[in-house]
């Protein structure tokens, strides 16, 4: 529910500095749909209208292309705020670089431990855009910061046509898996809403979610042989972290029996000292390793606990 923050977005869209493009907003059954009516009735003649029933984001995004007519598509979730210079710039970037897709950099705002920070100061972008590097997280695309060639987005079947998660990063690698250039822009060009309470859900689920999307690709795509090994050693890393999860979960319930054997098979998945050592001190002082990890990590301990 953004209806209490989409006047801000609304805001930064008239506020643009290129003012040729067609808008386009989808209220995906949205359980605030009065108070959201009433924020875009300000804009209502500027805007094309889409209301249906809920259906989940890429699906959403997908009904967005279909009233699309423009040549490129630039995506804004209710909840992100762009710069004035935002679409001029990233417009100007894909036209200087002979790009299909780009995107940018973003501040950090809302409740989150990231608060302050850039986007890409937590989840880093290096190099060139490839299936490779999306795969590995080398390179990492924030969804309201993308503009890309609508043709290249229909010519690759568009944003997966289901009620599921990371619907966007699987677009972005089928895009590259197609051949179309991706690019950074290392400006910070909108301000990206995250919360403890919102989206991405609990650390377990998060990558729960994470493998899954990651499986999906494998099923959809046909990755080379090295693209399959990125893929293969990620979902071996998201397991390992999923295996840690559990153990601090365990941990946390006075559980330590289970909480070793988790940290001895994210051991396997990933060989540390770190785990090693979490491991032995929950074998031999299991009350103490508990004490330690609250100790070090008491931010963390409700993206743990959340399932």
């Amino acid at each position: 529910m953004v209806a209490d923050l989409i006047g801000e977005t609304l805001d930064s869209v008239i506020a643009q500095t290129f003012q040729d493009f067609e808008w386009i907003v989808v209220n995906d059954g949205s359980p605030d749909t009065d108070a959201l009516e009433r924020a875009l009735e300000p804009v209502r003649d500027r805007i094309v209208y889409v209301k249906q029933q809920n259906k989940g984001a890429a699906i959403a995004r997908n009904t967005a292309i279909d009233h699309a007519r423009g040549e490129y598509l630039a995506f804004l979730d209710g909840d992100d705020i762009w710069v004035p210079e935002y679409l001029e710039s990233q417009l100007g970037f894909l036209k200087k670089y002979e790009l299909s897709m780009v995107y940018c950099d973003a501040k950090l705002i809302g409740q989150s431990d990231g608060f302050g920070e850039t986007f890409m100061e937590q989840a880093p972008s290096n190099g060139e855009v490839s299936v490779s590097s999306l795969l590995a997280l080398t390179t990492n695309v924030i969804t309201s910061g993308t503009v890309v060639f609508k043709a290249a987005v229909d010519k690759v079947g568009r944003f997966e046509n289901a009620r599921i998660q990371a619907e966007d990063f699987n677009l972005w690698v089928r895009i590259a898996h197609a051949g179309y250039r991706i690019g950074y822009s290392k400006n910070v060009l909108l301000s990206y809403r995250v919360s403890s309470t919102g989206f991405s859900g609990g650390a377990e689920n998060r990558l729960i979610r994470a493998i899954d999307a990651f499986q999906r690709i494998e099923c959809q795509i046909d990755l080379s042989a090295s693209e399959k090994a990125v893929l293969h050693e990620k979902i071996k890393d998201f397991e390992a972290e999923l295996s840690v999860v559990k153990g601090k979960q365990c941990l946390l319930i006075g559980d330590f029996r289970e909480a070793r054997k988790a940290f001895a098979t994210a051991r396997k998945r990933r060989n540390s000292l770190k785990l090693l050592a979490a491991e032995l001190l929950t074998r031999v002082a299991p009350r103490l390793a508990a004490k330690v990890y609250l100790k070090l990590n008491p931010a963390e301990v409700p993206f743990v606990a959340a399932r």
